[in-house]
């Protein structure tokens, strides 16, 4: 057999594999039917009126299994380690046998004797499979007594008895632990495939680790940049972790155990205060405290040539990794690396796909007598761009000498959805857009569906075969009228209705709308509807994500955004359309939302007014 561990002034033992193998076995300070049963047949074949299967943990003796203790022993099934006889049976790694405890120079003292009311002891060590002596087998009278060869061949031969069933019970829990391990490397792979951000991986991570492995943090640190030589910490926004932000970056060749991990590609563990405070910086000493944690391990996530960052578990609790832990924290680290690539390359495509849709919608102009806002919200389900736009330019007029010149006094507006919501549609939706604009230019003084006509003959010979629905409107002052009027003249291709709010703040519908943009259908005829807006009045045109819900009739929520803009359009009309977006579309909308306001001031001025979306 090998021999226990040492233990220190205070009685109590390091973590060590030992420990470790008596929390293998499942036993603790609780009752168990079969080390009661061993407890009993001590009892009666060996004529005790006390026997005890006590297992030692780190800092405390267990009885799972117990007969004749009295209270409060009984209740507690445990004593202090200072109260343990069964510790000599571990600290020499052999029986230890005792006619009167009283009487031997290291058991003389011991609180058992006058707590407990020992007097004769004879314990037989239990060992696992490895040797590791994990407790005692004894005997207790409390009357000197000599005990005979045959009592201790009895107790004997009933410690390997109680041996063996502990052996079983730690290879059953093994086993049970091993496919456990093997039912969540499968949960990984299945639930870390369909993550499509950094942080969902980093979430979802977090989640399948807490359940099993039972850490009290998991954090996910990845390299900035190839030749960044900087760590940031992915922050999980739901948790309560403020050292997160507050060592949110550092560098990699810092004195973090998380900078180690991935510096040398290899696991790095933590389970020891002092070597911490000697290894690391102070700042590592600080997250460690704050987060209260007394085990930690890094994995490092491999990469396509170096590490992409760092997977930390720590634990409030000592915790040690044996080989199959690191095995599975290992697996567990691959499939977080390949989610981590895979949310990057996510990740930069929706910046990138941003940044050309931001560059589409560009600033409204400036037109005098008139004020304008827009909105554009992505949908915040796949967080990737779509179809959905907005545009306003000056309008040219036909000129003396058969020449074009811009009027600052004619505006076009737009507002429309192509069909997707992806690259694709974004693409289509910036042709569709400059061919509108082109129409207009081409067609000088012409009507907004003119336009609308051109760029659906352009979009079918040209094969662009982009669809979806649109509003393309012009609007202008009204001829002749002197006191602010404006003319709306204005084209519906299968769009939702535009809305009008009068100076009082009665809502008008603008109903009329032809068939939505789709190739087949193009060379119909287009309807043009005209309508004046008054001084005070505000015309709002909207994409359908801000009025289309599951469950939800349309309609509905149509009637719902007239009473909200009733309501409120005397606001600024930046605050209008961020008003109107936030409580009808929210901001987890399945759909894009665009929105395009124009404002009649209410009393005629030439200043100028322009908000930007």
């Amino acid at each position: 057999m090998r021999s226990g561990d040492t233990h220190g002034p205070d009685g109590s033992y390091p973590v060590t594999e030992r420990v470790a193998a008596v929390q293998e076995t499942g036993l603790s300070a609780v009752p168990d039917a079969g080390m009661d049963r061993f407890a009993r047949l001590v009892a009666d074949v060996i004529g005790v009126p006390v026997a005890l299967v006590a297992l030692l943990e780190s800092d405390r003796q267990v009885f799972p299994g117990m007969v004749g203790l009295e209270e409060p022993w009984a209740g507690t099934r445990q004593t202090p380690l200072s109260h343990s006889l069964c510790r000599h049976v571990v600290a020499d790694a052999e029986p230890q046998v005792f006619a009167d405890v009283r009487l031997e120079g290291r058991t003389s003292n011991s609180p058992s004797v006058t707590e407990l009311g020992v007097v004769a002891y004879a314990g037989m060590p239990l060992v696992d499979a490895d040797g590791q002596i994990l407790g005692s087998l004894c005997a207790i009278d409390t009357q000197p007594r000599e005990w005979s060869g045959s009592e201790l061949s009895l107790l004997g031969d009933l410690a390997a008895a109680c041996s063996a069933e502990l052996q079983l019970r730690i290879v059953s829990r093994r086993y049970r632990t091993s496919m456990d391990r093997s039912q969540l490397l499968l949960r990984a792979a299945d639930s870390l495939a369909d993550t499509t951000g950094l942080t969902e991986v980093r979430q979802q991570v977090r989640d399948l680790l807490t359940s099993d492995l039972k850490p009290v943090y998991v954090g996910l640190v990845l390299l900035e940049g190839a030749n960044s030589g900087r760590l940031r910490r992915i922050v999980d926004a739901t948790g309560d972790a403020l050292i997160e932000r507050t060592y949110e970056t550092f560098g990699l060749h810092d004195a973090w155990p998380t900078a180690r991990a991935a510096r040398e590609n290899r696991t790095i563990t933590v389970d020891d205060p002092a070597a911490l405070r000697r290894d690391y910086l102070p700042e590592a000493v600080e997250a460690f405290d704050s987060l209260g944690l007394h085990s930690a391990v890094c994995v490092p996530l491999p990469g396509t040539a170096i590490p992409l960052g760092t997977l930390v578990l720590g634990w409030d609790v000592p915790h040690k990794i044996d080989i199959v832990e690191q095995a599975v924290l290992a697996s567990i680290a691959g499939y977080t690396a390949r989610a981590v690539e895979r949310a990057l390359f996510v990740d930069n495509r929706i910046d990138a796909a941003r940044k050309m849709q931001q560059a589409m919608l560009t600033e409204l102009p400036a037109v005098p007598g008139l004020e304008t806002a827009a909105l554009y919200r992505a949908a915040a389900d796949t967080d990737l761009v779509g179809g959905d736009w907005y545009d306003a330019y000056l309008l040219p007029t036909p000129a003396q000498g058969g020449e074009d010149s811009p009027a600052a006094d004619r505006v076009a507006f737009s507002v429309g959805d192509i069909t997707g919501h992806d690259m694709g549609a974004a693409t289509l939706m910036g042709q569709v857009r400059s061919m509108l604009r082109q129409a207009d230019l081409d067609h000088p003084g012409q009507g907004p569906a003119r336009a609308l006509s051109a760029m659906e003959h352009a979009n079918a010979r040209l094969q662009i075969n982009a669809s979806g629905t649109l509003i393309h409107a012009h609007l202008r002052p009204h001829p002749g009228s002197g006191d602010g009027t404006w003319e709306l003249s204005w084209t519906n291709a299968g769009h939702p209705p535009p809305l009008i709010a009068a100076p009082d703040g009665s809502v008008e519908r603008l109903d009329q709308h032809g068939i939505l943009l789709f190739p087949a259908f193009t060379g119909r005829h287009r309807q043009e509807h005209r309508r004046l807006l008054v001084p005070g009045s505000v015309l709002l045109l909207y994409t359908d994500g801000l009025v289309e819900r599951a469950g939800v009739n349309i309609e509905t929520l149509i009637d719902t955004t007239s009473r909200l803009l009733a309501e409120h359009h005397t606001l600024p009309l930046d605050k209008l359309v961020a008003l109107l977006a936030d409580q009808l579309a929210g901001h987890d909308a399945e759909d894009d939302v665009a929105l395009l306001a124009v404002r009649i001031p209410a009393v005629p001025d030439s200043s100028v007014v322009s908000l930007e979306a």
